[in-house]
């Protein structure tokens, strides 16, 4: 009877794969130079740029409009509509559901900080600042708005309250008006809140004078206060 002769090394232990090298999976890799630097490196990925790109354009800002702003926002949505859209290049709605605006960056933003130049604009004319002045968180740098209520300041209730709003706008609005003027910037009253507009060594100015009037100072006396500082800052300037 024959038999076949038996190879021994079947019976033998099985190789185990041998795990590939990640160095060797990276020298795998054609690597680029750049022709302007002349630096090697391995070319990027164009998945990693189109996630950036998609990520960029979902960006997105909503600011909530009080019930009290429904129509000056409807009355003034074009000249909200037309430097948002034509200016910074971004796309903007108002949700009639949440009572939103939202603003969202589009395929023709050329920098994405004029989505948060664009939310301040629509957040300023919200909090009751004319269109003509909010324009001006687009069109310039380092512009900020500043809010406080007069209990941060003092704690007043009833009538004691009334006289600090008093004595904060004037006769005719005219301490309002002196403070704009002196210390270049924009100041809305809404009730007890009080909404400067400047920059910022501006709103510290006329924040330490509308301060001064809520502790009880006399008009006269902060008048007297804020031409000193705006004299010196004009021998500095």
């Amino acid at each position: 009877m024959e038999v076949d002769a038996i190879k021994v090394d079947i019976f033998g232990p099985t190789k185990k794969a041998k795990k590939r090298n990640a160095n060797a999976s990276d020298q795998d890799v054609e690597m680029q130079v750049d022709a302007a630097t002349g630096i090697e490196g391995k070319e990027r990925s164009s998945h990693g740029q189109a996630s950036k790109a998609k990520r960029i354009r979902s960006e997105i800002r909503k600011v909530a409009v009080p019930p009290h702003r429904y129509s000056s926002l409807k009355e003034q949505w074009m000249k909200i509509f037309t430097p948002v859209v034509e200016h910074m290049k971004l796309q903007i709605r108002f949700n009639i559901k949440t009572r939103q605006v939202e603003l969202r960056i589009g395929p023709e933003t050329p920098d994405i900080s004029n989505l948060q130049k664009g939310a301040d604009f629509v957040k300023a004319f919200l909090c009751g600042f004319d269109v003509d002045d909010a324009l001006a968180l687009l069109r310039l740098e380092d512009l900020f708005i500043e809010t406080f209520e007069i209990r941060d300041v003092k704690t007043l209730r009833g009538d004691h309250q009334s006289r600090a709003i008093g004595r904060l706008a004037g006769k005719g609005g005219r301490t309002k008006f002196t403070i704009e003027n002196v210390t270049k910037t924009r100041i809305v009253l809404a009730d007890s809140k009080i909404h400067i507009l400047g920059s910022y060594k501006n709103i510290q100015l006329a924040r330490r004078a509308i301060c001064n009037l809520i502790l009880g100072s006399p008009p006269s006396k902060v008048y007297g206060n804020l031409r000193a500082v705006a004299s010196r800052l004009s021998e500095r300037m």
